[in-house]
């Protein structure tokens, strides 16, 4: 049956490569890719080959309000039978900065908007228009476990604070640095996977939700915001990486978020899949108390 998937992040990276995927493996789905400014009509008529229909909303994820417009306008083109029924949503935008300080519009720092508001604005406006089963997949990180093992030292682990904090500029010490940027968004990818664990509680049944790890992943977009030297290693001497266990291709992790969308592996609500497994995430994000903590305060932050 014909169904609608919604997704961000899709315009490089594994989101490119996801997509690609989903559109061969799954004739039946009707992609809406969320884009910032005017490449979504370009990128749909890129991704829609061999007869696959793929269509764009365009949003601004450092906007609350920008959020709120694609949204309402998914939900209307939802209602007028212009899309098939909403079967998912795929957070899999994100950003990194090279300091705590970069403020959006909203006034809230720009890790935790993008990484973290921007999917929850987007889940609690289409809640009521998915048809189940449905899936949510909000892209997370390894970075949230803080250790070596996960991060080879390239980057701080979270470093959890109440949430009015976290949402505001200069939560982290010395937030004109590097290390503040890097802090910020594993402490964001927590955060993603502690409201994974809010909607498998509090969303419908038949509505579930997931987090995904692809690992570290050299060449992307996701340094696109740091200093010229990190970029020029993330796109030309990290990638060789991806020859060891510490790193995932692009190809490899786009197709592993592919078959989470999917539903291949079957991953109960509320899981972490670390690649292509369902596994376990860090101790530190098996915590009810911050998850409801966190919960009421991003509420408060998206109400419109």
């Amino acid at each position: 049956m014909k169904h609608t998937v919604v997704m961000t992040g899709v315009s490089r990276g594994i989101g490119r490569v996801a997509a690609r995927h989903i559109l061969r493996q799954s004739p039946d789905v009707r992609l809406l890719v969320v884009t910032r400014g005017s490449s979504g009509a370009q990128l749909a008529a890129e991704l829609a080959t061999r007869g696959r229909t793929v269509s764009h909303v365009s949003a601004d994820l450092g906007s609350l309000d920008s959020v709120r417009s694609a949204a309402t306008e998914i939900r209307d083109r939802l209602d007028r039978g212009d899309l098939p029924p909403l079967r998912g949503f795929v957070g899999n935008a994100g950003i990194q900065y090279t300091n705590a300080l970069t403020e959006t519009p909203d006034g809230f720092e720009s890790t935790f908007t993008v990484n973290v508001l921007a999917n929850h604005l987007f889940v609690r406006l289409l809640q009521d228009r998915f048809a189940a089963p449905a899936r949510i997949v909000i892209t997370a990180s390894d970075t949230h476990f803080g250790d070596f093992k996960h991060t080879m030292g390239m980057v701080p682990g979270p470093d959890w604070k109440s949430p009015d904090l976290l949402a505001r500029t200069g939560a982290f010490p010395e937030p004109d640095t590097v290390v503040a940027g890097r802090t910020a968004y594993s402490t964001s990818k927590l955060a993603a996977i502690y409201l994974v664990h809010e909607y498998a509680r509090r969303l419908p049944a038949g509505i579930d939700a997931v987090a995904y790890n692809p690992g570290f992943v050299p060449g992307t977009g996701l340094a696109r915001n740091a200093d010229p030297v990190s970029r020029f290693a993330m796109r030309r001497i990290l990638p060789v990486m991806t020859l060891t266990p510490f790193a995932t291709s692009r190809d490899t992790a786009g197709r592993y978020l592919a078959d989470v969308v999917l539903g291949t592996p079957q991953a109960p609500t509320g899981s972490y899949v670390d690649r292509s497994r369902v596994d376990r995430s860090s101790e530190e994000s098996y915590d009810p108390r911050r998850e409801g903590e966190l919960w009421d305060a991003v509420e408060r932050f998206t109400a419109a």
